[in-house]
This record gives C-alpha cells, sequence and structure tokens, in this order.
C-alpha cells in the first residue's frame, strides 16, 4: 500500500494532479518528495459521529498534539448541526455534531490541511454569515504559533498568511477563558480583528455565535471566552484594508 501510494502520487504529478489521500493512513512526509500532495485522513474525524459518540471536543484538542505532528490531516471539519451531548444521537442521515459552532469555526485554523471542505449538508449553510470565515480560511501557511495549550484540554493557535492572521482556539469538556497576547503582530501598526465566539447560552444552545469587531495592535490581550465544548475563531488584518473590502 505504502509503494501504490507512491506510484499514485509519481503519476499525478505527471498529470498536474492534487492529492487529498482520503480513507488513508497517517502521512509519513512522502509531501516533501510529492508537494502535491496536499493532505491525509488517517485520523478519527468528524464522520465518525454517523455511528458514535467518539469525536468529542476533548477529542478534538487532543489530535493536535497527536496525529496532527505526523503531517496534515483531512479530518473533514464544519458540522454546523451543533448539539449538546445530551442531546446527540449517532445517525447517517442529517448528522449531529459534538460541541459548539465556534469550536467548529476554529478547527479550521487549529488544524492543518493542505485541502478542506465544509462536511455537512448544503441545507446546514444556508444564510449562515458565518461562512463569512471559513471563506476566507487559508489552507497554506507562511508562519504558526502555539500560544498556549495542554492535550486532551485546550489549545490556541495563530497562523499568518502574508499579512492576515488566524487564531483559533478550542477548548474541552470544560468551559475556558484564556488571555491571548496579541505579541505576534508588528508593533506600531494598527489591525481589525473579526472574532467569532460562543454565544453566552452556547452551552445549551450550541449552534448560536457571537461576531465581534473591533481595533487591535500587538499590545494588546485578547480575553477568550469559551463554553464546555466551546471555542473561538478570530481573523486579524491590516486596518488599512477594512475600506477597501466594503
Amino acid at each position: 500500500m505504502v509503494e501504490f501510494y507512491r506510484r499514485v502520487a509519481r503519476k499525478a504529478v505527471e498529470h498536474h494532479l492534487l492529492i487529498d489521500f482520503h480513507g488513508a493512513f497517517k502521512p509519513t512526509g512522502l509531501r516533501r518528495e510529492y508537494p502535491n500532495v496536499l493532505t491525509h485522513e488517517g485520523v478519527m474525524g468528524l464522520e465518525y459521529l454517523k455511528w458514535s459518540a467518539r469525536v468529542t471536543p476533548d477529542h478534538n484538542v487532543t489530535i493536535p498534539f497527536t496525529r496532527m505532528l505526523a503531517g496534515p490531516m483531512d479530518y473533514t471539519p464544519g458540522g454546523f448541526n451543533n448539539v449538546t451531548s445530551a442531546e446527540f444521537q449517532p445517525r447517517g442521515r442529517e448528522p449531529m455534531t459534538l460541541g459548539t459552532r465556534a469550536h467548529q469555526l476554529a478547527l479550521f485554523v487549529v488544524l492543518e490541511s493542505g485541502f478542506t471542505m465544509v462536511a455537512d449538508y448544503p441545507e446546514d449553510y444556508r444564510g449562515e454569515k458565518v461562512l463569512d470565515f471559513i471563506s476566507r480560511v487559508p489552507v497554506a501557511w507562511d508562519e504558526t504559533r502555539v500560544l498556549e495549550g495542554e492535550p486532551g484540554k485546550f489549545i490556541a493557535i495563530a497562523r499568518r498568511k502574508g499579512n492576515e492572521w488566524y487564531v483559533g482556539c478550542l477548548t474541552g469538556s470544560d468551559a475556558r477563558v484564556l488571555q491571548i497576547p496579541l505579541d505576534f503582530l508588528p508593533s506600531g501598526k494598527l489591525f481589525q480583528a473579526e472574532i467569532y465566539s460562543d454565544a453566552p447560552d452556547a452551552a445549551q444552545f450550541p449552534k448560536k455565535t457571537v461576531k465581534q469587531e473591533r481595533a487591535v495592535r500587538g499590545t494588546d490581550v485578547l480575553k477568550v471566552e469559551m463554553v464546555t465544548g466551546g471555542g473561538q475563531a478570530i481573523r486579524i488584518f491590516p486596518a488599512a484594508s477594512v475600506e477597501g473590502r466594503n
């Protein structure tokens, strides 16, 4: 099987094709020789919630410290049918997702993958304004910083693409408050932050998020409040580009 993957990658290069090895074992460095191999699955991803309750927020704050060390992983984030653990039922049709909507948004930043997707039914995304965040998140990064974390408990990661930064914060089964210094931003420059947070009652209504916009500098510290199974996703971009996007 290992040699088969190599043959596929080599043949794909000849035809200018990109590869996502889904349903595969974890990566072993093949992309160093064949950079057209964007990602591997090799992880217990969101689809497991169709037949089990094993993909929990605690699981999601464990795999960045374990599986992700081997390389990019095609976890297939973006489940929008967010429910509490008491409401959850594994099912193949219109599957449910454990944890909050903001938790799912943050996964697009925390989990590295050169190719990603939104995993849910199209109807679940219709009219959802938070899709604007997902549509902007890059899949290749210029810089990554792990800001804080503990395996199985929580994680906060900042990633840069060009002059924009994205921050993803996740917590497991415990509600949590983090203080995130923005000292990774260039000093003396003004930025704009779009912050997607758990709503105050997201522990009971996991689909609910709150969007906030504010000016930030590298001297600021953001207070990140997450409910049980929650998260926060942040896009930070130069303030000079605010006018250009309106």
